[in-house]
C-alpha cells in the first residue's frame, strides 16, 4: 500500500532521521562510498561525513572501526538536548546592575556599558554578556529597560537614499574632499549643521558641530535660523581657539541650507569648506548622527528659547562623555584634549 505522506524531498536544514541512519549503517557495510551513500538519501555530501564520524565506534580492542545507527542517534539526542538557549542573568546579576545604572544615570548605550566594563576590566568576561544578549533580554522584559528607552532602535530608516540633481549650490562639493577627510585619518575636519525647535523666524536655533575623528561634538546656541547668526557664532568659535584654529579647524563640511550661505567666506580665513549634494544631508552622517543624540534633550517641537546656553553645553558634555565602540571604547572628550594638547605643545 502506498504512502501518500511520503516524500524524499528533504528541507534544507532537516536533521537525519533514525531510518536515514539505519539506510547510512547499512550501506556502509555493503561497500557503498559517502558520496553514493549522499547521493541516494538525497543529503548533502558533508552532512553524511559528518554523521559517520559521529557515529563511529571502536570494536576489538581498537582493532576495527564501524559506524553504528544506534550510537549516531544517541549522540545526536545528547547533542540536542544541551544545545537550547540558556540565559545567564543569575551568574551575571551585578553585571546588568552596573548596565541599567549606566544607561538610565549615565545615558551609555548598552553596547558602551560592555565595552567600557571590559575594556577597563571592571568585570572579568565570564560575569558579563555581550551587547546583542543584553539588546535580547530588552527584547525579553528581563531588564527593566524597554525598547522605546533606547533612543536608536526605533527610528533606524533603512530607506535607500538618492541624490537629486540640478539644484542650488553654495560651494565646492563634497566631492572634492581628499581621501584623507573621508577615511578620518587626519584631525581638524568638521561637519556642520543647524537644529531647530517651533519653527518661528526669530525661534533660537542649536549650531552643531562634530570633529569627523574624534567624533567630538561642539553644541552653541545662536539667536535664530539665520546666514548672519551662523556666520557670528563661527567666527566667534574660532576665535576662542587663537592662532591655532587652523590647525583645529582645517575644514568644515555643511548642507545646501539658506543658513549656510556664507560658509565659504570662511575660505579666506584658512579653512576649507565643503557642501553635501542637494537634498543629501545624509552625506554628512556623522553629524547627523549627534544630532539624535540632541533630540534626546531638545525633542521635535519643543522651543530652543527654553534652554540656556548652558544647558547646551551641558548636553554637549554628556554626549562627548560616552564611550564608544567605534573609538575603541575612549570617549571624545578623551581624544580630542589629546589632539589639542599636541596642537598647543608644539
Amino acid at each position: 500500500m502506498n504512502n501518500p505522506d511520503c516524500n524524499t524531498e528533504h528541507r534544507k536544514g532537516q536533521h537525519l532521521t533514525p531510518e536515514e541512519r539505519h539506510d547510512i549503517e547499512v550501506h556502509l557495510k555493503d561497500g557503498w562510498s559517502q558520496y553514493k551513500i549522499s547521493k541516494h538519501l538525497n543529503r548533502p555530501y558533508n552532512t553524511i561525513k559528518n554523521e559517520i564520524v559521529r557515529g563511529t565506534v571502536s570494536l576489538y580492542h581498537g582493532n576495527v572501526k564501524r559506524y553504528k545507527a544506534a550510537v549516531g542517534e544517541q549522540v545526536y539526542k545528547d547533542n540536542r538536548e544541551s544545545s537550547t538557549k540558556n540565559y545567564r542573568c543569575l551568574e551575571t546579576a551585578l553585571f546588568l546592575k552596573y548596565v541599567v545604572k549606566q544607561f538610565k544615570e549615565q545615558g551609555w548605550s548598552l553596547d558602551a556599558c560592555v565595552g567600557y566594563a571590559l575594556k577597563n576590566q571592571l568585570f572579568q568576561r565570564k560575569e558579563t554578556v555581550c551587547a546583542k544578549t543584553l539588546y535580547n533580554y530588552v527584547d525579553l522584559g528581563l531588564l527593566p529597560i524597554k525598547n522605546i528607552d533606547l533612543p536608536e532602535k526605533l527610528r533606524r530608516n533603512t530607506k535607500s537614499k538618492k541624490t537629486r540633481q540640478n539644484k542650488k549650490r553654495l560651494g565646492k562639493s563634497i566631492e572634492e574632499r581628499p581621501e584623507t577627510i573621508q577615511l578620518r585619518m587626519e584631525f581638524g575636519h568638521w561637519e556642520i549643521d543647524s537644529v531647530i525647535g517651533c519653527k518661528y523666524e526669530s525661534e533660537p536655533a542649536a549650531m552643531t558641530l562634530v570633529e569627523r575623528m574624534t567624533r567630538e561634538s561642539i553644541w552653541i546656541k545662536v539667536k535664530n535660523h539665520t546666514a548672519e547668526a551662523i556666520d557670528e557664532a563661527l567666527k566667534n568659535l574660532l576665535s576662542q581657539f587663537g592662532e591655532r584654529y587652523p590647525q583645529i579647524f582645517k575644514s568644515i563640511t555643511g548642507d545646501n541650507g539658506s543658513e549656510f550661505a556664507g560658509l565659504s567666506a570662511l575660505e579666506g580665513k584658512g579653512v576649507q569648506v565643503y557642501f553635501t549634494h542637494p537634498y543629501s544631508s545624509w552625506e554628512k552622517g556623522t553629524n547627523e548622527c549627534h544630532n539624535k543624540m540632541l533630540r534626546r534633550f531638545i525633542p521635535k517641537g519643543k522651543s530652543i528659547s527654553d534652554y540656556s546656553i548652558d544647558d547646551l553645553l551641558f548636553f554637549a558634555d554628556r554626549i562627548n562623555g560616552l564611550p564608544r565602540k567605534i573609538l575603541g571604547y575612549h570617549t571624545p572628550e578623551e581624544l580630542f584634549e589629546k589632539q589639542l594638547d599636541q596642537i598647543y605643545a608644539a
